[in-house]
C-alpha cells in the first residue's frame, strides 16, 4: 500500500514542529495509520526513540516497511498506551501526537463500510477482530439507545425521528449494507444538505462501533502519567465532541467538569495550553485537502 494510497496528514509540519523534538527524546504516535507523521518525527531522532500505535492491518503492514533502529510499533488501540510503553522498558515520555481523524485510506476501502460513497458492508470496525459492527447497532439496538447515539455521536437536529426510520426500516428488511442505510435516511435528511447528514450519521455508528469517546478518554487521562515535564501533548481533532473533550482536558486535566483547585487555590491540572485558540490550517493546505477543512489542533506542554 502506497503512501500515496494513504491521506496526506492535516497540517503535517505544524504537529511536527508542534511536538519540539528533542533529539535524544523518546516521542509517541498514537495514530500511525499511513506512517506519515511517524516518519518525520524518525527524521529528527538521533539517539532517541519513537514508539506508534495503531490497531489496524492496514497500518502494521505500513509500519513493517519502516527500518530504524529507533522505531517500535505497537498493533494496539491507543487507550492500551501506558501498558504497551511499559512493556518496552518506557516510563517517561517527551512528546505524544494524536491525529483523531480516520484515514482516508480506511474511508476508500468499500468493503470496511466508513464510506456513505461506496457500497459496503456495514462495518466499521477499527479493528476487524473486534465484535460490535456498525450492522449490529442498526438491527438489535432499541430506539432509546439508537436516538442517544445519533443525538451525542451524531449531533443530529432528529436524532429521534432517525431512530424511528431505523426501526420502521429494519422492521421490513434488516440493515446489511450502507446503501440499505442511506435508502431509509434519504426521506429524513434535509434537502440540499443530505450528504452532511449521511457523514453524521455514520460518524455516530463509527464511533459506537469502535467505542472512540472512552478510548479517547482513557488515552488522554494516561497522557499526564506518561509525560516528562516540558513534554508536549499535540493533537488534532476533527469533530467538536473530540475538540471539546480534549480542550476541557488541557484546562482541566478532566474531560469533563471542572478545574479542581488545591488547598491554596491553585489550579491542579497537569498541562497548559500553548494555543489558546486552536490553530486551524492554512489557505494553501485547504485548497489541496478538503479533510483539512475541520480539523483543529492543540498543543500543551507538561507542568
Amino acid at each position: 500500500m502506497s503512501e500515496a494510497r494513504y491521506h496526506q496528514p492535516v497540517m503535517l509540519s505544524e504537529c511536527i514542529s508542534a511536538l519540539n523534538i528533542d533529539p535524544e527524546g523518546v516521542y509517541v504516535d498514537v495514530t500511525f495509520g499511513g506512517g506519515g507523521h511517524s516518519v518525520k518525527i524518525l527524521e529528527q531522532i538521533k539517539g532517541g526513540r519513537l514508539i506508534a500505535f495503531d490497531q489496524d492491518e492496514d497500518a502494521k503492514r505500513e509500519a513493517d516497511k519502516i527500518n530504524h533502529r529507533s522505531f517500535t510499533f505497537c498493533q494496539a488501540n491507543f487507550m492500551y498506551m501506558k501498558r504497551y510503553l511499559k512493556l518496552n522498558g518506557i516510563i517517561k515520555v517527551n512528546g505524544i501526537l494524536a491525529d483523531l481523524g480516520i484515514s482516508s485510506h480506511q474511508i476508500d476501502s468499500p468493503e470496511r463500510g466508513f464510506s456513505t460513497r461506496f457500497d459496503g458492508p456495514l462495518d466499521m470496525r477499527m479493528d476487524v477482530k473486534g465484535p460490535l459492527t456498525a450492522a449490529h447497532i442498526l438491527n438489535e439496538y432499541p430506539e432509546e439507545k439508537l436516538h442517544k447515539i445519533f443525538g451525542m455521536y451524531g449531533e443530529l437536529k432528529n436524532a429521534r425521528t432517525a431512530a424511528k426510520a431505523i426501526l420502521q426500516g429494519r422492521a421490513n428488511k434488516r440493515f446489511e449494507r450502507n446503501f440499505d442505510l442511506i435508502d431509509v435516511l434519504k426521506p429524513i435528511a434535509p434537502r440540499g444538505k443530505d450528504f452532511k447528514y449521511y457523514a453524521q450519521v455514520f460518524q455516530a455508528l463509527r464511533i459506537e462501533v469502535n467505542k472512540e469517546m472512552e478510548a479517547l478518554e482513557t488515552f488522554l487521562m494516561q497522557c499526564s502519567e506518561v509525560m516528562e515535564k516540558g513534554g508536549r501533548l499535540v493533537v488534532m481533532s476533527y469533530h467538536s465532541l473530540e475538540d471539546r473533550m480534549v480542550k476541557n482536558y488541557i484546562n482541566t486535566g478532566k474531560v469533563y467538569g471542572d478545574l479542581e483547585k488545591d488547598f491554596y487555590g491553585n489550579p491542579i491540572r497537569p498541562f497548559a495550553a500553548v494555543n489558546r485558540k486552536p490553530i486551524l490550517a492554512g489557505e494553501e493546505e485547504l485548497e489541496q485537502n478538503n479533510r483539512a477543512r475541520s480539523a483543529k489542533l492543540r498543543i500543551a506542554e507538561r507542568l
